[in-house]
């Protein structure tokens, strides 16, 4: 009998801002391993672009504009997006922006609650519903589910005049642990992905930025910049019955930055 852990045919995966970069690297991929898609995003012209690419892998796409800074819209979306797709495998809290200021001592309260609502409370409520959803389907006797949060490698390392975005990818992370925790009696899984230095539209200014990519860049071992494809593999893996037992998990991908 063939090994087929990666074919996710019949399951649904859901990304919030999967519309573009490291959330739409994933979902690209996750539609190519046969998985339907739920992809939240707040621009209508990078949602429809979103898809027209996915839905010519052949799987159901559907897309909603959440913002996943506000509670209700988010308590909407995923009752939503169950009732339409009929089940949720997987949810991917991927969401995220990048406030920072000039130095520390000079950031406002207003930056500070801009990363907040969006990368935190946001990661927050999208988890806390997809829990809801999951556990209610394991008490209808079909367990299990995937879920996962975009952190950063700036969880783990020191980011000067970014540390509001900083702390809340910090926070994911044991927020994914009491997750897997919690859970794993529904056979719930719970793991965080630390992206390092990648290609994004939030990178946007510093891939130029000579100096920036000499001195940060060059100590990647590859010298070069991750791809939001890069990030497919994981989101599949995760997703997959080949992580059935790996749950509460630090994913680090960062090209090795971390370790040179």
């Amino acid at each position: 009998m063939a090994y087929t852990p990666f074919d996710l045919t019949g399951k649904v995966s859901l990304i919030t801002g999967g519309n573009r970069g490291i959330g739409l690297g994933m979902a690209d991929a996750l539609a190519q391993a046969g998985s339907d898609i739920v992809i939240w995003g707040s621009n209508a012209e990078r949602n429809a672009e979103a898809e027209e690419k996915l839905k010519a892998h052949g799987v159901r796409v559907m897309i909603q504009t959440v913002d996943v800074g506000d509670e209700d819209q988010v308590v909407a979306g995923m009752a939503q997006a169950e009732a339409a797709m009929g089940r949720l495998d997987t949810v991917i809290a991927n969401a995220g922006i990048g406030r920072g200021a000039a130095s520390f001592h000079e950031m406002s309260t207003d930056i500070w609650r801009q990363n907040m609502r969006v990368n935190l409370d946001g990661a927050f409520w999208t988890l806390r519903e997809a829990c809801k959803s999951m556990v209610k389907r394991a008490r209808a006797g079909d367990p299990g589910g995937s879920l996962a949060a975009t952190a950063s490698l700036g969880a783990l390392q020191g980011a000067a005049r970014n540390q509001a975005y900083t702390a809340t990818k910090g926070a994911l992370i044991p927020m994914i642990k009491g997750i897997a925790v919690e859970y794993a009696r529904y056979n719930m899984r719970a793991n965080a992905i630390l992206p390092g230095w990648v290609a994004t539209d939030m990178t946007g200014g510093l891939q130029t930025f000579d100096k920036f990519n000499e001195n940060v860049i060059g100590r990647v071992p590859s010298k070069r910049w991750g791809q939001p494809e890069e990030f497919g593999g994981i989101a599949v893996y995760l997703a997959s019955n080949a992580s059935s037992f790996h749950t509460g998990d630090v994913l680090l991908i960062d090209g090795g930055y971390s370790c040179y």
